[in-house]
Formats: C-alpha cells, structure tokens, sequence
C-alpha cells in the first residue's frame, strides 16, 4: 500500500510539474476543437492543385491544430455565380476567385479577372497594389460590403484565346465563335463578334468536344496545358488581351474575427506564399509552352488590327470610368502606371 501511495505521489508531483511547464501550453492548446473553415475557388481542381492547394496545406500543416481549412473547387460546394453571397451569409468562410467571375456587388468588380491591357506582365499587379494604392481602394469598396472582408489581391496567367477547330487570324475570325471566358474580357472581346458563354468549369472540357463551345478566352498557356484544354484546342492566338489576371482572396468577416492574431498572420503569410508560387509557375510555363509545346498551332493577328484593339481599349476604359468615381480613380491609376512603364522603357516596355 505505501509503495501504491509512494507512486501515486510523485506521479501527482509530475502532473503538476508538467502543468506548470511551458512545454504543456502547446500541448492544451492543440487538444482543443479546432477552428474549421470552408473555402472554395473558383478553379477546378487540375487548377486548383496550383492556385490555391499549396498553400491550404501549407497553412494546415503550420496551424498545428489551432484551425483547419477545408478546400473545395469550383461549384462543389455552390455555383460559382454565388461565391459572394454564400461568403456573405456564412455558408463559406473564405473564397478565392475575382470579383467578376463571383459577382461580386462592388463598383470595382469589372477590374476583377482580366481587365482589357490593364496589366503587361503578372508583377504589374503586385507593383499597382503597392505603389500606386489599388489596395485602399479595394479596401474602401469592401468596406461597404457587410460582413465581407477582402484580404489580398494578386496575379494570375494573362489571356489568350484558344479554339478548337478553327484559328483565329484575323478580327473576322472572331465572329459568332463561342467561348468560355472571365466576364470583363468577354464584354470586351463581344464587340468583334465573339459570343461569351458561360458553363461550370468541370465541363468545358467536354462542351469544347461536343461543339457547345468552340473555345476559351479564360486563361494562358500554363493552364491550357495544365487543365487539358490544350488536348481539346488545336489554335491558340498568341495576341493576349492582357498580361494578368486579378485574383483576389476573401473571408467571411464574422468568421474573420473569430480567428487569433496569429493565425490570421499564418494564413495572410501563406497568400503571399501562393502569390508567389502563382506567379512564377505561370510565368515560367507561358515562355516554355509558347516555345516548347507541341499540341496547338500558333497564330496572331495583323499589326494594324491589333492596333485598333488596342486603341478600342482605351475607349472601354473610358467607358468603365464614366460609371462610378471609384472605377474613375482605377483606370486613372492604370493610366499613370501604364505612362510610368513606358517612360521607364526596359526590360518595363
């Protein structure tokens, strides 16, 4: 009985001696529920293993137990036309996508995606964000929004447009084919002929296949590759639209606050991480499969007719800044980036 008492005793000493060690707060911390999130993107998941799953793993596997996010792909979830209002009522927590594929209901939105030669080359982004204060506007026009809080912007691939039977050489090939495509760009590529339409990403594919669609203005080249649109299209236009997507993350703002100091900086740190990821797997796969890639033929347009697309682009602009002061103090930026760039000519211009 003493030797049963005896143990009992310094097993008791141990216990509280381990409660008072600074090893067992981690330990406490990670025994209790964790915080789970929702997330979806707007991408597929042959895309999604890119954009946006690295960095969900990275961020799991980094909470240590403190919170878990929970990755879905386009429309698993919801349909992709409804991203914004299910983060707005908490059915998700967090989103991934631009502002005009999820419609969302900001004055701003149609800079979301591809915005006509807003940007050359995917830094653009990150620079105009930085230097040239597109961060405080997305924050004041979210700051309108209930119960949405809008995180961070970053780059994606710039557009091409990719067909399937017949190639584009000219502004009349355009005419009456039907495409898959990011709103903006699509609004803006209709003037010419082309018809926007839109299907959930899982069945491009087979819309391509079957004649539904007779390509996609949605993406670049490392993504034409990487999805398997490329095995479908047999022509990509190498005359690209713009140089960079506008991706943006976002989070439900009830379930915003809820998360810890510290792991809202782990999971605002692991976007900068998928900002870079993003940027160079693009980057390097657009030069390597324009060069390299063997399954579509390559084609552009005559000089002076991507003279006047370029030029009917500075009319679009003027257009999108007429409907808001906001959107006017956007396209102004875009201008004063733009002025900069070819000032400072190369590697720039």
């Amino acid at each position: 009985m003493s030797t049963r008492r005896s143990f009992m005793k310094r097993a008791g000493l141990g216990g509280a001696a381990l409660a008072a060690s600074p090893l067992a707060a981690p330990y406490l911390n990670a025994q209790s529920a964790p915080i789970k999130w929702r997330l979806q993107t707007y991408s597929g998941a042959p895309l999604g293993a890119h954009v946006i799953l690295p960095q969900i793993e990275a961020f799991n596997a980094a909470a240590n137990g403190e919170m878990e996010i929970e990755l879905y792909y386009a429309d698993q979830l919801v349909p992709t036309a409804e991203l914004f209002r299910s983060l707005q009522n908490g059915v998700l927590d967090a989103v991934q996508s631009d502002e005009a594929t999820m419609a969302s209901p900001v004055d701003i939105s149609v800079f979301g995606g591809y915005f006509p030669f807003a940007t050359r080359y995917s830094l653009d982004v990150a620079a105009m964000f930085m230097y040239y204060g597109l961060d405080k506007i997305w924050q004041e026009a979210y700051d309108e929004v209930e119960n949405v809080t809008w995180l961070s912007t970053g780059a994606w691939d710039p557009l091409h447009i990719f067909t399937v039977n017949e190639p584009i050489r000219s502004l009349a090939d355009m005419k009456g084919k039907r495409v898959f495509g990011v709103p903006t760009a699509g609004k803006f590529l209709s003037q010419y002929g082309l018809i926007p339409v839109t299907v959930p990403w899982d069945d491009v594919e087979v819309a391509m296949r079957t004649g539904e669609l007779d390509g996609v203005a949605w993406c670049g080249f490392t993504e034409a590759y990487e999805v398997g649109w490329a095995d479908v299209c047999n022509y990509a236009l190498t005359n690209s639209v713009t140089g960079a997507w506008f991706g943006s993350y976002f989070a439900n703002s009830e379930s915003w606050a809820k998360v810890p100091p510290h792991l809202k900086q782990l999971y605002l740190t692991t976007i900068d991480q998928s900002h870079y990821y993003r940027n160079v797997w693009y980057w390097g796969g657009e030069a390597k499969l324009r060069v390299e890639g063997q399954k579509m033929e390559l084609t552009s347009l005559p000089p002076e007719e991507w003279a006047q697309v370029v030029g009917d682009a500075q009319v679009f602009w003027d257009e999108i800044a007429a409907t808001s002061p906001r959107a006017a103090r956007v396209v102004e930026i875009f201008k004063q980036y733009s002025a900069v760039q070819e000032a400072a000519g190369y590697p720039y211009r």
